[in-house]
């Protein structure tokens, strides 16, 4: 299975950029928790800890596009070195604010400050995108990778955090994230010869923002609720193995649904795709959908964790496909002069649907039991479906998109 992904290493720089961008996507699935537990255990607060998270997210779904913005302008080296040490200040910042006891405003300040770092994902898509403009079936497999490995960063990234939170100090897991981030994005940052070159701009100077385009309006609102049933399946799952006096094995359930996903992520790189990447994403979200209803039969029916741990990862194997299909369909859809900035909004839309779904399965999982929350995940789901079919014409790629990145030309 894992041999055809050896072809994508055959390029030279693309080990090296890969490697240096897992470091900074490992740093980035190790600080929430490890944000939490430091300000619960030095504050001794989960609210205080959860309403500076969520400030966090806030500013980085405004300032991601906003970086992805600059990256497209003047490259991914030039932006991503100053980003980077620029976020260092106030992350420290924070540690010292937590440390000293500082007044809690200031801990709102330094996380919302140093939010929005680079995104070394979509950057390390786009180079991607660029090596292989021309070779649609080696895009599909290197999207496929990268989905790969962004589930196995979410699958090692909190278990990492919470034990060097737990058996070192609290600060450790938000010290550690901080150095693999920085020394990650550096790295990245160094591999000049895999890195796009910058797009020429239209003659006019100024072409506005990527979300005047339909296609993106409609991707971004079924990631946005993609990222409601991530948030939601989280704070679902921790509260019925609660209710079911495991808490402990929650940690265990929700790497079984990375793990579902990793591994359909893998067999589907493998897979020629067939036919317009609009409709084989249709297909993606209708088939997520479906499998959303297993975890929510078993929570309803109150099915053991066993059952539940099955239930999730069937579930799991909707992700990958669906979000490496949406990936590609990005990378078709928009241009290359605003690649980055796209894709960094896709992603933004993902972090806000995580907030939201958190905080619905959250209330419904107090006011009508644990098991109930998982309606929050398959509603969620049935809307991503919904919105899909609503903007379906839109997600079409012209077959004269010279602007583009060569991909949709090639088929």
């Amino acid at each position: 299975m894992l041999a055809p992904y050896r072809r994508l290493f055959a390029r030279p720089g693309t080990t090296a950029f890969t490697l240096a961008g897992l470091l900074g996507r490992l740093s980035l699935s190790m600080t929430g928790v490890s944000l939490v537990v430091l300000i619960a255990e030095r504050r001794g607060s989960y609210a205080l800890a959860g309403t500076v998270a969520a400030a966090g997210l806030a500013t980085g779904a405004i300032g991601m596009p906003l970086i992805g913005r600059l990256v497209d302008r003047f490259g991914q080296s030039r932006v991503t070195v100053p980003a980077v040490l620029y976020c260092a200040v106030p992350f420290s910042g924070l540690l010292l604010c937590v440390r000293a006891g500082a007044p809690d405003w200031t801990l709102y300040v330094c996380w919302a400050a140093g939010a929005a770092t680079p995104n070394l994902g979509g950057m390390a898509r786009a180079r991607w995108a660029h090596l292989f403009r021309d070779e649609p079936d080696e895009l599909h497999l290197a999207n496929s990778f990268e989905q790969v490995l962004d589930e196995l960063c979410f699958m090692a990234g909190p278990v990492l955090g919470m034990v060097l939170c737990t058996t070192i100090a609290p600060e450790a897991g938000m010290l550690t994230a901080g150095g693999l981030g920085t020394v990650g994005a550096l790295l990245f940052a160094a591999q000049r010869r895999t890195e796009p070159p910058v797009a020429d701009r239209p003659a006019a100077g100024r072409h506005g923002s990527p979300l005047r385009m339909p296609g993106l309006r409609v991707l971004t609102l079924t990631f946005l609720s993609t990222g409601m049933i991530f948030g939601a399946l989280d704070l679902t799952t921790v509260a019925y193995a609660d209710a079911l006096g495991n808490r402990p094995v929650a940690g265990g359930l929700l790497a079984l649904v990375a793990a579902g996903s990793c591994a359909a992520g893998l067999v589907f790189g493998t897979l020629r795709p067939g036919g317009p990447a609009g409709v084989r994403f249709l297909r993606g979200v209708a088939a997520m959908a479906g499998l959303l209803l297993l975890p929510l039969a078993a929570g309803l029916g109150g099915a053991g964790l066993a059952l539940l741990g099955a239930a999730l990862f069937v579930a799991g194997t909707g992700t990958a496909p669906t979000m490496v299909t949406g990936m590609t369909l990005l990378q078709e859809l928009l241009p290359q002069r605003q690649l980055n900035e796209g894709m960094a909004i896709a992603v933004s839309g993902i972090v806000v649907g995580i907030s939201g779904g958190s905080a619905l399965a959250g209330t419904l999982a107090d006011h009508a039991g644990p098991g109930a929350g998982y309606w929050v995940p398959a509603g969620a789901a049935a809307l991503a479906l919904l919105i899909a079919l609503v903007g379906r014409r839109h997600l079409d790629v012209p077959a004269n998109a010279s602007e583009g990145l060569g991909v949709s030309g090639a088929r």
